[in-house]
This record gives structure tokens, C-alpha cells and sequence, in this order.
């Protein structure tokens, strides 16, 4: 090899290795050099780990609630590389990190977590702004309005399937209800989505393509140390095990079909423009409610700019899409567990519903119902589907802090310096579930609350509801109204048809980890995702 290809080799090596080390920098330095670690918290347990073996090798809910008593509304625990995590629980601080979206985004790490398993999105610093002009307006009242009805529709096949299987059981009849309330929010997603019939609810339990898809999508894998290392290491992606070939599968499946219903609706909304242009009406505004339809037609208005459209491939990577349905029939799972804890709750509630005149209400009638709305609340703060997000701050920033903290030397703070590169954790539900904000029975299941909340939780800044369970700022989720709406519509049928027992004891019941925080049965580990009710008919009414 001449002189000059092993100069060339090496300054490329250099090169490399110099944009490596700049990039880990962070994680290099900030174990020993973050001005986090001042902040009160736990020892570090591990180099590698940090603390988070002490997070999920125990309830790691009630561990986080621990830390909040023992450290405070500000402090720090180690993650991966023992590198310094900043958790915070002052409204006035988290207030500051999700208003200030551009500054603070999802990890690299989340990114390419939710990218494998929903498609590849666009993280870019003009979204938020996209976000407005096109998204919000499919996410309106109005629209909502229009699509109850599907939720109600689905909902009663939902009841129907389970008087079917009541009938041919006898009551009580134990149903794994997380199985049926899935199907019917992806029931739900695929025609208010995208006008696309799923048909997940059909009697034989045969799925189509798509279902099957997004069935193994969304399937709870067990987490190994493998996953965790591709996850910081992409290239590492490269060692495919027998789960990422099949969600690969899907992804493909998904963007197949995907792509052709974009193409579909696309024609249809310009043969729309077409008709108006030559015959000055044309037909009135498309037949199509769905979302997809709407999120079409605001991306191809002639007053947003190019630069702020978004590609075919970013719409179908529009994660609220997809994702929704498991946050909602989570959601609902949960909630019929907690009226499982409390029936004269769910005794008071039946009374509510059973007084509304029709089996199909409105969205209007469901939300003018006020225990419903109660205890959707309570549920949705003591059972957050997604315990909790992760931000990264994206330049040096000075956080500040509703109440002072005393430091590891003693000193009183007023604010939190945050350098570049710190991972945050946005704590959804031990804020929904703090003591100093909500009351010494922040733990209990009391839709009472409601009715006279305590002053601390004004300050919390979640986009609904005095909560943290749909975030807040301009990156609150999306699609929080379509999920409430869809939630009443489920529990007002399901509650008037069935009475609900838990079929197992309550300590058998807990959270899987993951993104969404599902059921599963301590004495049946491997038998996925369960929550078992003995379920009842209502004086026949199923």
C-alpha cells in the first residue's frame, strides 16, 4: 500500500473514530461531570445498569413512588453506562420541559424503539408547527362527533359476542376481557382510522391480513439483553432473532397495504376537487369520516406550504393511527378492573347509565353523563396506559422549580442545570398518583375526587383532565378526545349489559413492561396478556 493510501486510511480512521468519540461524549462524560449529579437519589448500583435492575426487577411503579417520598419533587437516579437521569415531579418543571417541545425531544433510543415496531416517522423541528395546520383540525370535536357512532357500534357487537359466549358457557363465565376490548379498538382504528374493515369481532376469530399484522406488532415480547443492546447499538440490527423477522413481516404487510390506501383515498379526494372545479359542488365532502381521509386532504390544501407537507411514507408512519387502540382498550381493561375493586362504584354507575333512554347515545349524551366522567378520570389517573415518557434535552437549559430542593451539600435550589444531552423522565403516573398533590388517598380508586379536587393538581400541565395520562404542551397526545370518547362509549354498554368480578385474586394482577403497561397473571407467566373476569348478565339484558 502507497504512503499516501495509508495517510488517506488513517485520517479517515481518525475521522471516524473522532465523530464516535464526539457523539458519546455525553455518555462518556456525564457520569462523572453532570451538574445533575448534585441532585439528591439513589446509590448507583452498577456501571453498566445504574439503577435500573432495582427499577424492573421489583413493582417499578411503587419504586418510583418510593423515590419521590425518600428524594423529593427533583432527583436523579443512574441509567445505562451509569449515565445521570434527571426525574422530576415539580409541576413547574415538567411545565417548562413540555412546553418548551423544541428543546426537549424523545430519546434517540424511543425513536428507533417505536420506529421498528410502527414505521419510520419524521422527528424534525418544524412538526410542531405541521402539526397544527394539519393534524389538530382531524382531531376536532366535530370530527370526533362524527365517528361515536362507530365506537358505539362496535361497542355492541362487542356486548353481543360476549352474551354469545355467556349463552353457550352459563354465568358467571370467566372472559379474558383485554383479548375482546383489543379487538374492538383495532375494530374501531381500522374504520375511523382508515375506512379499512379489520372485522377482528367476527364470531370464528379469524383475522385478515392487516389484523394479523398489527396483532403481531403489538405482542409483548419478553425483554432480553439482547433487544436492550440493539437498542443502543443499531448496528447491531444486523443479528435478526426469530421476533424482528416477523415484525419486519408485518411492517411489510402493514406499508403494503398502507400505502394503498393512501392512493385510494388520495384519487378519491382529487376526483372531489375535480367534480367542484367543473360543476361548482361536486359531492358533499367526501363520504369518508375517517382520519386518514382528513389528515389527506389538510396535507394536499393549496395553503400549506411544501416544505410543511408530509411524504406518503410520513403518513403512514402517523403513529396515532396505529398505536391508539392499544392505549385505549388498555385503558378500559384497567378500568374494569378498578369497578372489579369497587362495586359499589360500579353498582352506581350501572344506575347512571341505565337511566339514559337508548342503547346508542350520542357523543353529546355520553359526555353529559357526570359519574361516567368521573370515573373515566379516576381511571385514567390511578391507571395511566403509559406510565411515563422520556425527554432529552437538546441544548444546555436552566429548569425551574416550583418548590426548592436541598441539594447532596445542603444547598437550597431554585432551578435545575440541565447540560445537553440529559435524559429526563416526564413521570406520568407517579405525578397522577402523588400524595403532596392529590391527598393522602392519591392510591385509592375514589371517583368522588372529582367532585372537589384539591388545589395542588391546578398546576399540573396536562393537556386534559388535571393529569399527566395524555402529557402536555405542543406534543400532548393527539388523539386524547377520539380515545375518551371511544372509552365512555365502551364502558356505557358494557356496564348496563354485565356485571364484572375479578376472576383471580388481586395480588395476581400486574403491570408487564413495556410502553403500555398491560396485564398479566403472576401464576401464569407465559400465558400473555390477561385480565380475567367472571362476567354477569345485567337481568337479561344482553
Amino acid at each position: 500500500m502507497s504512503t499516501f493510501l495509508q495517510v488517506t486510511f488513517l485520517t479517515a480512521l481518525l475521522v471516524i473514530a473522532g465523530a464516535a468519540l464526539w457523539k458519546a461524549r455525553t455518555l462518556l462524560l456525564a457520569p462523572f461531570t453532570s451538574p445533575l449529579l448534585c441532585l439528591p437519589g439513589p446509590p448507583n448500583k452498577s456501571w453498566f445498569l445504574g439503577n435500573l435492575r432495582q427499577l424492573h426487577g421489583s413493582d417499578e411503579d411503587e419504586t418510583r413512588r418510593k423515590w419521590r417520598d425518600v428524594y423529593g419533587p427533583a432527583m436523579m437516579y443512574r441509567g445505562f453506562f451509569s449515565v445521570p437521569r434527571l426525574f422530576v415531579t415539580d409541576p413547574r418543571a415538567i411545565n417548562h420541559i413540555l412546553t418548551h417541545s423544541a428543546d426537549y425531544y424523545k430519546s434517540q433510543e424511543a425513536q428507533r424503539l417505536l420506529s421498528r415496531l410502527l414505521g419510520k416517522g419524521e422527528y424534525s423541528r418544524r412538526s410542531d408547527q405541521h402539526r397544527q395546520q394539519v393534524l389538530n383540525p382531524a382531531f376536532g370535536p366535530s370530527q370526533i362527533r362524527e365517528l361515536t357512532d362507530i365506537f358505539v357500534e362496535k361497542s355492541i357487537e362487542l356486548r353481543d359476542l360476549w352474551a354469545n359466549q355467556i349463552s353457550a358457557d352459563g354465568e358467571p363465565t370467566r372472559i379474558n376481557v383485554i383479548k375482546g376490548l383489543s379487538k374492538m379498538t383495532l375494530d374501531v382504528i381500522g374504520l375511523a382510522g382508515f375506512n379499512y374493515e379489520f372485522n377482528s369481532l367476527n364470531p370464528s376469530g379469524e383475522l385478515n391480513e392487516l389484523a394479523a399484522a398489527f396483532e403481531q406488532i403489538f405482542q409483548v415480547p419478553q425483554i432480553t439483553t439482547m433487544m436492550i443492546l440493539r437498542n443502543l447499538f443499531p448496528i447491531l440490527n444486523v443479528i435478526k432473532d426469530r421476533r424482528m423477522r416477523r415484525v419486519q413481516q408485518a411492517q411489510a404487510v402493514m406499508r403494503r397495504i398502507g400505502k394503498q390506501l393512501v392512493a385510494e383515498k388520495k384519487a378519491d379526494i382529487a376526483r372531489e376537487a375535480s367534480e367542484k372545479k367543473d360543476h361548482g359542488n361536486g359531492r358533499q365532502s367526501l363520504q369518508g369520516r375517517d382520519l386518514l381521509t382528513l389528515l389527506l386532504k389538510a396535507n394536499m390544501a393549496t395553503d400549506v406550504p411544501d416544505n410543511q407537507r408530509l411524504s406518503d411514507e410520513d403518513v403512514l408512519a402517523r403513529r396515532f393511527l396505529v398505536a391508539g387502540h392499544e392505549t385505549t382498550s388498555t385503558g378500559t381493561t384497567w378500568c374494569l378492573y378498578a369497578l372489579t375493586q369497587a362495586l359499589d362504584v360500579q353498582k352506581k354507575l350501572r344506575e347512571e347509565l341505565l337511566s339514559v333512554e337508548t342503547d346508542t347515545p350520542t357523543m353529546d349524551e355520553l359526555m353529559a353523563l357526570p359519574y361516567l366522567d368521573a370515573v373515566v378520570r379516576e381511571c385514567l389517573r390511578l391507571h395511566a396506559p403509559v406510565p411515563r415518557s422520556m425527554r432529552v434535552a437538546q441544548k444546555d437549559d436552566v429548569i425551574p422549580l416550583g418548590t426548592p430542593v436541598i441539594d447532596r451539600y445542603g444547598n437550597t435550589l431554585d432551578h435545575i442545570e440541565v447540560p445537553a444531552g440529559s435524559p429526563i423522565v416526564i413521570p406520568i403516573l407517579t405525578l397522577n398518583q402523588d400524595k403532596t398533590l392529590w391527598g393522602e388517598d392519591a392510591l385509592e380508586f375514589r371517583p368522588e375526587r372529582w367532585e372537589n379536587l384539591p388545589e395542588a393538581v391546578s398546576g399540573i400541565p396536562g393537556v386534559w383532565g388535571h393529569m399527566l395520562t395524555f402529557l402536555g404542551g405542543p406534543r400532548a397526545c393527539i388523539g386524547y378526545r377520539f380515545s375518551l370518547v371511544e372509552m365512555k362509549a365502551l364502558l356505557f354498554t358494557l356496564i348496563r349489559a354485565f356485571e364484572f368480578e375479578l376472576a383471580v385474586s388481586p395480588e395476581d394482577i400486574k403491570k408487564a413492561a413495556g410502553i403500555v403497561q398491560r396485564p398479566v397473571l403472576r401464576s401464569d407467566p407465559k400465558g400473555g396478556i390477561q385480565m380475567p373476569l367472571f362476567v354477569t348478565r345485567v337481568n337479561g339484558r344482553a
